[in-house]
């Protein structure tokens, strides 16, 4: 082949085969995924459309209903972080004109108010400050003023470490003909979910954080009351790649092609879903309770305090007030730089404010907690 240009070679780097530093990961997410699942992970692909490959898929939705309480048939992993599962709730029950409620209590009721509107909803929204939570006669009080079609709520807030109660939730929704849709980002795998049981119409999670695997594979289910709207609408899913229509003829007994997925990532999720089922989910649940239980005591015990009530923190994640005169930032570039921890810093109204610790997956351990004090215990001031 003869070339007639020549090759620019600006950005044409030398470089060593990748070392990553070997960081304890303590922030919201992502958090330290189990060996198990990175060897499963480095396991050579097979085509997106291999029987093996498919069968993997089936064993993703049935591991994905038991970890999330539910019997709801369209239930798969999306191709994309949490936020592409997030979209994907908005984009195919909200359709132009839609009154959507939203409780905004922290950052990520406010990205879903921001991606509801792009999708032409007419957003209403309830608030509350950052690290509490709405109560039944509020949530009821908004269902009978707004009348919306769809009630967005954020059952594990990762920027407050608030965990909203859903008891009793759904069946106000279902008085009102009302849609139950939840952010189920930071509980997945971490916090007791009941979805059936709740009556939860669509929810979304992550990867990367209860569960302990790395991001990319992101759990989405709809409910049949769901998908039923879906199915009713007018017009299609202003969204292609991630229409519920389309993707559901791939996970579904047609096997339709639709992208390649990302083969190694859901080697991965699927082995993180089989320890999740191996150890047990109450079990599961329990052990993530008694670990934070412990950091919470011992963060006390070196004069630190929360931010939310203990009725209503998080087991994944917390969040944790910075004492008056101390440089946050600081403190946590230390932990990061002499330790190899990461912590994660406050976001909106908590920032500059807040400590966000996370305890998830393989990391909510004994040893995590202990060697969090232990750095702590060197960086603050005396």
């Amino acid at each position: 082949m003869t070339h007639t240009v020549s090759i620019n070679d600006n950005q044409r780097l030398q470089l060593a085969p990748l070392a990553t530093p070997n960081r304890l990961l303590l922030g919201p997410g992502p958090s330290n995924a189990h060996p198990a699942v990175l060897q499963a992970m480095n396991t050579s692909p097979v085509g997106h459309l291999d029987p093996a490959f498919l069968a993997l898929m089936d064993e993703i939705q049935s591991l994905l209903r038991y970890v999330w309480q539910t019997e709801n048939p369209l239930t798969i992993a999306v191709s994309g972080t949490g936020t592409a599962a997030m979209e994907a709730t908005i984009a195919n029950v909200t359709e132009p004109g839609d009154v959507v409620l939203i409780g905004v209590a922290g950052y990520f009721g406010n990205r879903l108010v921001d991606m509801a509107g792009r999708y032409g909803a007419d957003v209403r929204t309830i608030t509350k400050p950052w690290g509490q939570v709405f109560n039944l006669d509020e949530i009821r009080t908004a269902l009978e003023t707004h009348r919306p079609a769809i009630l967005a709520l954020v059952h594990a807030e990762t920027s407050t470490g608030a965990r909203q109660p859903l008891e009793g939730v759904g069946d106000l929704c279902r008085e009102f003909g009302t849609l139950l849709l939840v952010d189920t980002v930071t509980s997945l795998g971490g916090v007791p979910i009941f979805l059936d049981n709740w009556g939860v119409d669509l929810a979304y999670s992550c990867s990367q954080k209860g569960l302990g695997c790395p991001p990319g594979a992101s759990p989405f289910t709809m409910s049949p009351r769901a998908v039923e709207k879906l199915q009713k609408r007018p017009n299609k899913v202003a969204n292609w790649y991630l229409d519920m229509n389309l993707l559901s003829k791939y996970w579904g007994n047609e096997r339709t092609y639709h992208h390649t997925a990302p083969i190694n990532l859901y080697y991965a999720l699927r082995e993180a879903l089989r320890l999740v089922a191996e150890e047990g989910l109450a079990n599961c649940w329990q052990r993530h309770q008694k670990n934070v239980e412990y950091l919470w005591d011992s963060l006390e015990d070196i004069g630190l305090s929360m931010h939310v009530e203990r009725e209503y923190r998080l087991p994944t994640l917390t969040t944790v007030r910075i004492p008056e005169g101390v440089d946050g930032k600081a403190i946590a570039r230390k932990l990061l730089d002499e330790h190899n921890i990461e912590i994660g810093g406050g976001l909106g109204e908590l920032a500059g404010k807040v400590w966000r610790v996370g305890l998830m997956g393989f990391n909510s351990r004994k040893e995590s907690v202990d060697r969090l004090l232990d750095a702590l215990r060197q960086v603050l001031p005396k």
